[in-house]
């Protein structure tokens, strides 16, 4: 499946579209196929870690998922 994926906290150029392994749901979990989503000024300031406190909960020096 393809998943925008970033490495690094930063501008939007930090993000690439790339192809990653599709998730196996565990016996309790279930798989919902996503065709469309939004991106919110949240998103962009977690992605940005602004402010610079979001690194205590996304990850001080990388995200811990960067998907």
């Amino acid at each position: 499946m393809k998943a925008s994926v970033h490495k690094t906290y930063g501008p939007p150029e930090v993000m690439e579209l790339r192809e990653v392994d599709k998730p196996v749901p565990r016996d309790d979990e279930v798989l919902i196929k996503v065709y469309a989503t939004t991106v919110s000024s949240g998103d962009c300031k977690v992605r940005k870690a602004d402010p610079f406190a979001v690194r205590f909960f996304f990850g001080l020096k990388s995200p811990k998922i960067g998907i």
